[in-house]
């Protein structure tokens, strides 16, 4: 995801959108540590993907609080 995709929307869909994506990493590290996992590089992905949504929700929050 791009972060200007995640920007547009709003912290409640940004944080249901955080949640999926871990509860997705767990997955993905659990087929992994199996060997069913095809696609590797699946997890950085997801880790960045996550990082770039708690950088928005942390931004928002510190320029409501300035």
């Amino acid at each position: 995801m791009k972060f200007s995709d995640l920007n547009e929307r709003t912290d409640k869909d940004l944080i249901e959108l955080k949640s999926q994506l871990e509860k997705d990493l767990f997955k993905g590290r659990m087929k992994n540590a199996v060997g069913q996992l095809e696609d590797t590089s699946f997890l950085g992905k997801t880790r960045k993907d996550i990082a770039r949504i708690e950088t928005i929700l942390s931004g928002r929050k510190a320029s409501q609080g300035a």
